[in-house]
């Protein structure tokens, strides 16, 4: 559809969609609106950024990583997002506009672009999130669901095949095998070893996983997550191995796992989607699981945890990233593994 070159575009495209992201990943997490303030400004300082300090990748390069006071570090961070999310942009313009021959308008492919563009973002502010704050925020792991959902309309819309799958909407399909997958983890740990073995944001995300990739790729995705947290979190808990573990405060409340009768009611309230009507209309979610979504409690700038302690949810995230990157060379090796086994 479009020449090799306009990759570029992407990128550039991604690049000013994470300096967004950035705005997201600070201020979610903190129960701030991503709508007002209106205007960024620095977290420091609170300055009001202008339109030169707001170019992405550039304004904080050629600011050498400080706000324009001069006091004020701002985090390599915020470069970061806007070059991963830059560099997805590109990655899927390219696979999906620029691949494959496209004589004339092609819907397959061009509501795969704009759902997995979407799907990649909102990955990265999950991880960023994640990795600061030990939170994937409700809102994006709803925003995950509804792009899943809305790709699969439009994916009915032009009677595409994929719109389908079991006799139920496809994403639908994805969702529910997300959620039995990570829910039944979570389900199985507190069973056999009395522990939370899942966090609630990871089961969440699960579900946005299936409802955009699909069954098959959302299974492919946990493979490639658990693979990756196996080897990552084996390094991690090598190289900390002989640091001492942190104190434990005395005042500090026991250890209680989760409820066996919550865990059941937060499953199906999932399955039926209650949060993500719960953040429309608050009074569902706070009767449903007896919280506002919308409360910030205790919200700690630089949580500590042990060093041994990895959160899954970037895990998913790079499965997720891996197998909406790389589908075609998957299904070529589970095509071949399903014909040696017989299955084909």
């Amino acid at each position: 559809m479009f020449p090799a070159w306009t990759w570029v575009v992407g990128f550039w495209f991604g690049a000013a969609i994470g300096s967004f992201l950035n705005v997201v990943i600070y201020r979610m997490p903190r129960g701030i609106s991503i709508s007002k303030p209106k205007n960024s400004y620095c977290p420091s300082c609170d300055k009001q950024l202008t339109a030169g300090e707001l170019i992405p990748l550039l304004s904080w390069a050629f600011q050498k990583g400080r706000c324009k006071c001069g006091k004020n570090k701002i985090g390599s961070r915020y470069f970061i997002v806007e070059l991963i999310t830059g560099s997805l942009f590109a990655a899927i313009w390219y696979q999906q506009f620029c691949l494959y021959p496209q004589s004339s308008f092609e819907p397959l492919y061009t509501i795969r672009a704009i759902g997995y563009m979407l799907f990649a973002a909102a990955l990265v502010a999950a991880i960023f999130t994640d990795l600061a704050h030990y939170i994937i925020p409700d809102e994006i792991n709803a925003f995950m669901f509804v792009v899943g959902v809305g790709m699969n309309i439009a994916f009915a819309a032009f009677g595409l095949e994929e719109a389908w799958l079991w006799g139920i909407p496809s994403s639908l399909a994805g969702g529910l095998v997300g959620i039995g997958v990570l829910w039944g983890i979570a389900f199985l740990g507190r069973i056999l070893f009395k522990k939370d073995a899942m966090g609630h944001g990871d089961i969440k995300m699960a579900r946005g996983i299936g409802a955009v990739l699909l069954p098959l790729g959302a299974g492919l995705s946990f493979g490639m997550a658990v693979a990756l947290g196996a080897v990552i979190g084996g390094i991690q808990v090598a190289m900390y191995r002989n640091k001492p573990a942190a104190d434990c405060d005395e005042n500090e409340e026991p250890y209680e796992p989760e409820t066996i009768s919550s865990l059941l009611k937060c499953g199906l309230g999932y399955v039926l989607c209650m949060d993500i009507f719960g953040l429309i209309r608050p009074k569902i979610y706070e009767w449903w699981f007896g919280e506002n979504p919308y409360s910030v409690e205790e919200f700690e700038e630089e949580p500590e945890v042990e060093h041994t302690m990895i959160p899954f949810g970037p895990y998913l995230a790079a499965g997720a990233l891996v197998v909406m990157l790389f589908a075609p060379q998957l299904q070529v090796l589970v095509d071949l593994y399903l014909e040696k086994n017989g299955f084909k």
